[in-house]
C-alpha cells in the first residue's frame, strides 16, 4: 500500500492510523450533533479537534442516516461555505462529504481536500470533477439510498460482493485519471447492512486491507453499536473508542470518529504496545 495519501494541499503520511474528526452542520444527524446554520460554533468544534489532535476534518451538510431526505445544493452550499473558509488554514486536510459535483467543485476551489462520497462517484459528472482537481477521493459502499437502504438489506456474500463494488469503482476511478496515492475505500457500515453484516465487514476487514489501499472505517456512535450495547447514541463512546482500535487492528488506516481526544489516548496506547 502507498505510504502517503496525497489530499489536496497535503501529503498523509499513512504509516500511523489516522483520526477524521467529524463535524456535522446538519440538522437531522442521527448523533444529535448537527450544527446547522451555526458556523461559528461549527468552525470552533472544528479548531477544538484540532487541539485534541484530530489528522483530518471532514466536514457533512446534507445528512446520510437511514431515513434521511436530501437537501438542495443551494442549502448545502450556504451551510457548508462559511465552515470551509474558516477552517481552511487550520493546518488540517478538509474532507468534504458530499454526492453532489457542484458541491465537490465548489468546495474544492475553496480549499478543500478531499471528497468523502457515499456514492463513490456514481453521480454523473462527480468522477470528472475529482479527476481534474488535486483532491483525495474516499470510495464508499451503500446498498441502495438513504431514505431506504436500512429496508431490508440483502447479501449472498457482503464481504465479497461489497469488495467487488469497491474494486469497480476504483477501476473506474483510475480510468478517469485519479492516481492510486489519491484513492481510500469504505466498506460502508451501517449504509444498506444488518448488524450480522456490519460485523462480517469488521472480521474480514483484512480483505478490503489487502486492495492495497487505505481503508476507511466510520463506525462511530452507529446503531451498530447500539444493537451491541444496548446504549443510546449519547452513551457511545466506549464502544465506538473500541470500535475503533478493532478497526485498526484489522487493517484501518483512517478511523472517522466524533470523540476525537478519546481514540487518539486509545490509539497511543496500541502503538506503544506494538513498538510504533
Amino acid at each position: 500500500m502507498t505510504r502517503y495519501l496525497q489530499c489536496g494541499r497535503f501529503e498523509i503520511d499513512l504509516s500511523r492510523p489516522q483520526v477524521m474528526g467529524i463535524v456535522n452542520l446538519t440538522d437531522d444527524s442521527f448523533s444529535g450533533d448537527g450544527l446547522r446554520g451555526q458556523a461559528a460554533n461549527a468552525v470552533a468544534q472544528g479548531l477544538r479537534m484540532v487541539e485534541e489532535g484530530a489528522h483530518i476534518l471532514d466536514l457533512g451538510a446534507e445528512s446520510s442516516r437511514p431515513g434521511a431526505t436530501p437537501v438542495s445544493m443551494q442549502a448545502e452550499l450556504d451551510r457548508l461555505m462559511p465552515v470551509i473558509e474558516g477552517l481552511r488554514d487550520c493546518g488540517l486536510p478538509l474532507s468534504i462529504d458530499t454526492v453532489k459535483p457542484e458541491v465537490m467543485r465548489a468546495a474544492i476551489l475553496a480549499g478543500a481536500d478531499m471528497i468523502n462520497d457515499i456514492t463513490a462517484l456514481n453521480t454523473p459528472s462527480a468522477l470528472q470533477t475529482v479527476a481534474v482537481s488535486q483532491a483525495a477521493v474516499c470510495l464508499m459502499h451503500m446498498q441502495g439510498e438513504p431514505r431506504t437502504m436500512q429496508a431490508s438489506p440483502r447479501y449472498d456474500d457482503v464481504v465479497a460482493e461489497v469488495a467487488a463494488f469497491l474494486a469497480d469503482r476504483v477501476a473506474a476511478c483510475k480510468a478517469a485519471g485519479i492516481a492510486n496515492n489519491r484513492i481510500v475505500i469504505d466498506p460502508g457500515f451501517g449504509f444498506g447492512k444488518t448488524l450480522g453484516h456490519n460485523l462480517a465487514l469488521l472480521r474480514r476487514l483484512d480483505r478490503f486491507a489487502g486492495m492495497e489501499l487505505p481503508v476507511l472505517v466510520g463506525l462511530s456512535r452507529k446503531s451498530i453499536l447500539g444493537l451491541i450495547t444496548g446504549k443510546p447514541v449519547g452513551e457511545r463512546v466506549h464502544s465506538s473508542v473500541t470500535a475503533a482500535l478493532l478497526a485498526v487492528q484489522h487493517g484501518a488506516s483512517i478511523v472517522r470518529v466524533h470523540d476525537v481526544a478519546a481514540t487518539r489516548d486509545a490509539l497511543a496506547v496500541l502503538q506503544a504496545i506494538e513498538g510504533k
